[in-house]
């Protein structure tokens, strides 16, 4: 399978880049595998006009000196990474190798600012201290997982990104042509109408990179990037993210282990092991390097096999490496000239990168933006996309259009023409609960086992700064409702017409008002309970949640005047309490005496079965304030718990103690 196509569209892209960082002079490229003329890459590049008009971002130079890194671990503190240092630099490529556990991914993770606790050191982007406010704005983080959103086509996921991380920087007509040349650079044009979960795994990886490459980041990191993809897809992406470089950005990549001919590809090496820096420099000198140690590669062997055969079976190698090269600090650079092949990487002097970095930044604080985009416009756009997805999730809506109307009938035959039958009360009060029991369980559970999917997702975008968090939850919020509401409404007129309820419509809405409430309670709870744990986990704690709720909502029945002072504290701190009195006094309160069939029924008067249920002295509107207090408490909860776990190294803390007090117990 050739790469040509690919190739000339990435090259294709070059504007992608800002105006100051253009080579001029481009290189025919004479690799293998391309072969190109001055006048085809001419004609390439003629066509791109749109992207020249994105916003122009400076140059990036990383630079890390004595980075250490320290996680608590249950047997205490353990370091992951031993003052090491470092230098990536604007127009190259750079691949971070070492065996399992020598800290690539930890590494990444710290010049990226993804994680900043327990690390010290000194990191400076451009000769500046690192201003992790900025930095996220001119960098780019695509992790491992490349989890896109369900249910759109690769255009409309790019025109949402466009939407959300350009803002006013350009009009409709320019984002379109933006969105267009992109996915020709990517090479995923043809394939724009088609739905993500239908793409393959190397068109994921690539869609993830034009994501992320709308608003033009000089930065770009990835964590293995080439995990579950063939070959093929292997070189076609590296080739991508070399001409990428090429334009002038700083790329950061970690490679498991990269084949002989892709190790070829990357500009710059870093080798870590046993979370020391073992080698630094141009991947051609890395070979000439391990021949200084003693470490004698042959000719047919792969390189980077090499380096880790030989850092895993020598204990001493690694130690040894690391002061041969002082941890990173000394660097075996290569001759831009001798360079085989390829175009040049777009080199910059100090003191113009330095010059642009400072113009930049200073732009950047006196807009004091924290997103491209206001709150109002990212809430639009968001919501939007969620009715999208769920319009577009018919399986899922079939599924919840038979649950609620199979369950409604089900529950409507059980109870038939009992809601005015003075004989049978206690039974309609089953009926309530029963319908209790439905609105809870169905609404607590769908976002415990699917919102810990999301999460990955949404770590990815809030990291890159796509939005803020409570757009996204304003948005999330909004958009269950709808489908709530319609499939909610369907269940409580079958079952509330099947039971024999009196047919009145301020019964009946204050019913409905009742059933709404206590599933949106339940999803916010739900919703608590799917941030703080994993699907697993969640299902198990989920119903041990609302099990005692349920208790607690149905105690007192036929003794409600002398219920126990401490149980009415703790039944006002079940929400399905208030749900069910809801019920209650929306079917009994203010009633004329039922129909009664025999000499006697004891509950013909709604008021003495309310008493003994021990609702007598309540009031329809106290049930709904309380319920919607309960719903501002557990979305409230829910909001601050996805904050708090959406930073990697505060939720790895929170584990870490949780484990120490098992241990200690």
């Amino acid at each position: 399978m050739s790469n040509v196509p690919l190739v000339r569209r990435a090259i294709a892209g070059a504007a992608l880049a800002h105006t100051s960082t253009t080579d001029p002079n481009p290189m025919p490229m004479d690799s293998q595998e391309d072969h190109w003329t001055p006048a085809a890459l001419e004609r390439a590049g003629s066509t791109l006009k749109a992207l020249n008009r994105m916003a122009k971002r400076p140059p990036v130079n990383i630079l890390f000196e004595d980075v250490i890194y320290t996680v608590n671990s249950r047997k205490g503190e353990r370091r992951i990474l031993h003052s090491v240092s470092g230098e990536f630099r604007s127009g190259e490529l750079t691949c971070i190798l070492g065996p399992s556990g020598a800290g690539k991914s930890s590494l990444l993770n710290i010049l990226a600012g993804y994680t900043t606790n327990g690390v010290n050191g000194r990191i400076t982007v451009n000769g500046h201290a690192r201003d992790i406010r900025v930095f996220k704005k001119l960098s780019c983080y695509i992790m491992q997982d490349d989890l896109l959103q369900q249910r759109l086509t690769v255009s409309e996921s790019m025109r949402i990104a466009v939407d959300l991380k350009l803002g006013a920087e350009l009009g409709s007509a320019e984002k379109g042509l933006v969105v267009e040349e992109i996915l020709q650079t990517l090479g995923l044009w043809e394939h724009r109408d088609t739905r993500t979960e239908r793409l393959s795994g190397g068109q994921s990886k690539r869609l993830s990179v034009a994501l992320e490459l709308v608003n033009n980041p000089p930065v770009i990191f990835l964590d293995e990037p080439t995990t579950g993809l063939d070959v093929v897809s292997i070189r076609q992406l590296v080739v991508l993210l070399r001409l990428l470089s090429r334009q002038g950005r700083t790329i950061i990549c970690t490679i498991h282990q990269p084949s002989a001919s892709l190790f070829s590809l990357f500009d710059r090496v870093y080798v870590l092991a046993k979370g020391m820096c073992c080698y630094q420099g141009a991947a051609p000198l890395m070979v000439p390097y391990m021949s200084e140690v003693g470490h004698i590669c042959p000719t047919t062997h792969n390189p980077a096999d090499f380096v880790l055969e030989t850092l895993l079976g020598d204990s001493e190698a690694a130690a040894h490496m690391s002061e041969l090269c002082n941890n990173g600090k000394l660097t075996r650079k290569l001759d831009r000239m001798q360079v085989r092949g390829g175009r040049k990487p777009v080199l910059h002097s100090d003191d113009s990168i330095q010059r642009i970095f400072v113009e930049h930044v200073a732009k950047e604080q006196t807009q004091n933006m924290e997103f491209p985009t206001t709150f109002s416009t990212q809430f639009k756009i968001l919501t939007k996309r969620m009715f999208m997805q769920n319009r577009r999730n018919i399986i899922s809506l079939w599924i919840q259009f038979a649950h609620h109307v199979m369950s409604a009938l089900l529950l409507g035959g059980i109870f038939f023409h009992v809601g005015n039958d003075g004989n049978q009360p206690v039974v309609n009060f089953k009926f309530c609960l029963s319908c209790l029991v439905f609105f809870m369980y169905t609404y607590v559970m769908v976002p415990i086992l699917i919102f810990p999917l999301e999460m990955r997702m949404l770590r990815r975008e809030y990291f890159n700064r796509w939005y803020s968090l409570k757009a996204y939850y304003a948005a999330l919020t909004l958009s269950s409702i709808p489908v709530m509401i319609i499939l909610g409404m369907m269940f409580l007129i079958i079952c509330y017409v099947m039971s024999g309820q009196l047919l009145e419509w301020d019964r009946f809405i204050m019913f409905s008002i009742s059933g709404l409430m206590i599933a949106l309670c339940s999803e916010g709870l739900g919703l608590l309970v799917g941030t703080a744990c994993s699907a697993t986990n969640g299902s198990i704690i989920g119903p041990a949640t609302v099990a005692p709720l349920l208790a607690l909502s149905c105690y007192g029945m036929g003794f409600g005047p002398y219920i126990e002072a401490f149980m009415n504290v703790l039944m006002s701190m079940s929400y399905l309490r208030y749900g069910v009195t809801g019920f209650c006094l929306a079917l009994y309160q203010k009633r004329g005496l039922m129909n009664c069939d025999v000499d006697f029924c004891l509950y013909a008067d709604p008021k003495l079965l309310l008493r003994d249920l021990g609702m007598a002295n309540n009031t329809y509107s106290i049930q709904i304030i309380c319920l919607v207090a309960f719903t501002l408490l557990h979305r409230t909860a829910a909001y601050f718990a996805l904050r708090y776990r959406l930073t990697a190294e505060y939720s790895n803390k929170f584990m870490t103690y949780i484990s120490k007090f098992l241990k200690h117990r």
